[in-house]
Order: structure tokens, then sequence, then C-alpha cells
């Protein structure tokens, strides 16, 4: 029973810890009171506004943002995003 609990605790704590540190997308309301740290652009050809959106979220983490907030967003043959980071 005791291999059974560890097991299911390990898997549980191993799934928390993978999205406990992505940076999460925020709207101007959730942005009230936080402190921005910065900003960020994506650009790319083709793709879907998911690739936008993970594209985002791995300049945020890189910059220790624990949210991003989108202020601008264009779409097309060619899309871009500039995001605000807080913290």
């Amino acid at each position: 029973m005791n291999m059974k609990n560890a097991v299911v605790t390990a898997s549980l704590l191993s799934m928390l810890s993978f999205g406990a540190f992505a940076a999460t997308s925020i709207n101007a309301d959730q942005a009230q009171g936080l402190q921005s740290v910065g900003t960020v652009s994506v650009s790319g050809i083709g793709s879907s506004p998911m690739d936008m959106h993970q594209k985002l979220v791995k300049k945020a983490d890189r910059e220790g943002a624990s949210s991003y907030r989108i202020t601008e967003a264009r779409s097309g043959d060619q899309w871009h995003a500039t995001a605000e980071l807080y913290k």
C-alpha cells in the first residue's frame, strides 16, 4: 500500500511542478496591481494562434514573469504579437 501511495503522490507532484512555472495569460483587469517587468514580441509565418501563445509563454518564462497580457496582435500570412510581462 505504501508503494502505491508513493507512486500516486510522485505522479501528482510531477504534474503540478510542470505547470507551476509556466506564465499564464491574463486580461487587463487581472493585470491591475501587478508589477510590470517589461514586454516581449513574437512573430511567425503561417502558424496557428496557439503557436503564438506558446512562444509568448516561453519568452515570458525566460524573463521570469508569472503572467503576460497581450497588448497587440496582428494576423494574416505573417502574425505578430506583443505582450506585457508581470511578476
